[in-house]
């Protein structure tokens, strides 16, 4: 997401979320090849496995950013083919992409070329009036046909004129059915869902019926779900895997969650490095905001990190005065 996970976002998500696979926000061809490399591409190595996800639609100037990724050892290489924003169509690419299967087919033949690292797609259903299952299945088909076998489905179309992103990401309607006849109709492929994802509930429901779920806004927005979910879905996955019949009845209130507290605990090396490194604290506690969400003394958390962070100089005092504002009267257990 962009202007969202960037590296303090997700070195902050691994520690919600140990099992998941995190996503960097959109990198353009152009930044990377004409940009600061070492700014768009440096990360924590804890925050591995990292996908790095590319905005562009020159198949030779992608198969250059996936062999940085490669050089940078990112663990996989994405294209965006959803992202509506009034920037990425002047660019003609993002959800763009969509009406040209092609040339994404082109790009993805020419990264798998230049890498080894796995590629895939993000995608929506469809753009503009272009919405029906066949066309997103055409897209499918397609690509697929030049390598690709990961697709991440967002379930909802694209406007690309009318709709800011943000309304993107709210207005059309969410159709998962579209999303799982694509795995019914290709289960060789690997279809992860994504959009409007909220809860444990909700993601084991997608998860009869995909092979995997991407979690977004509400990642951002509420970070402590990420804990939830990592520890209810990873729990389960591993006890089934190892051949335990009641994983599934597993108790979700016997799955203890860190608390709030020994997360930021866990967060405080990684913050005290950046601030030693010239990182201006508000860059970092800008991720955090939601941490406390729903919880007694959350909003005075809010309240403390947004107007303390921003003073010249602000250090890790800042975030040690936050954490017992909140309160310690908060939940540990797995919310469905």
């Amino acid at each position: 997401m962009m202007d969202w996970t960037d590296t303090h976002c997700r070195s902050f998500h691994r520690l919600l979320a140990p099992n998941a696979l995190l996503y960097t926000e959109m990198v353009t061809t152009g930044a990377l090849l004409h940009g600061d490399v070492a700014r768009h591409l440096r990360y924590d190595a804890s925050e591995h496995p990292l996908a790095l996800q590319l905005g562009g639609s020159d198949p030779e100037a992608l198969a250059r950013c996936a062999e940085l990724a490669a050089t940078w050892q990112y663990d996989e290489v994405n294209l965006n083919c959803g992202c509506p924003s009034d920037r990425v169509q002047e660019g003609s690419f993002g959800a763009c992409l969509m009406r040209d299967p092609q040339r994404v087919a082109a790009s993805v033949a020419a990264m798998r070329r230049a890498t080894d690292l796995p590629v895939t797609v993000k995608h929506r259903i469809g753009v503009d009036d272009c919405e029906d299952y066949a066309f997103m299945k055409h897209f499918v088909e397609t690509v697929a046909a030049a390598g690709c076998t990961v697709f991440i489905v967002h379930a909802r179309k694209a406007w690309l004129q009318g709709l800011s992103p943000r309304e993107n990401r709210e207005i059309p309607p969410l159709t998962y059915e579209h999303v799982y006849r694509l795995k019914q109709e290709f289960p060789q492929l690997t279809v992860v869902i994504n959009g409007g994802i909220r809860s444990v509930e909700q993601c084991r429901q997608h998860l009869l019926q995909v092979d995997g779920v991407m979690i977004g806004r509400e990642a951002y927005e509420n970070p402590y779900s990420l804990a939830a979910m990592d520890a209810a879905l990873f729990t389960h996955t591993a006890r089934a895997a190892a051949g335990d019949a009641a994983a599934t009845e597993c108790d979700d209130a016997a799955l203890q969650l860190p608390s709030r507290e020994a997360v930021l605990q866990a967060y405080r090396p990684y913050v005290e490095r950046q601030l030693a490194s010239g990182t201006p604290l508000k860059h970092i506690t800008r991720h955090l905001l939601g941490l406390y969400r729903g919880q007694p003394g959350g909003r005075q958390f809010r309240r403390l990190l947004s107007e303390r962070a921003h003073a010249p100089g602000a250090g890790i005092d800042v975030l040690l005065d936050a954490i017992p504002v909140a309160g310690s009267a908060e939940s540990t257990s797995v919310a469905a």
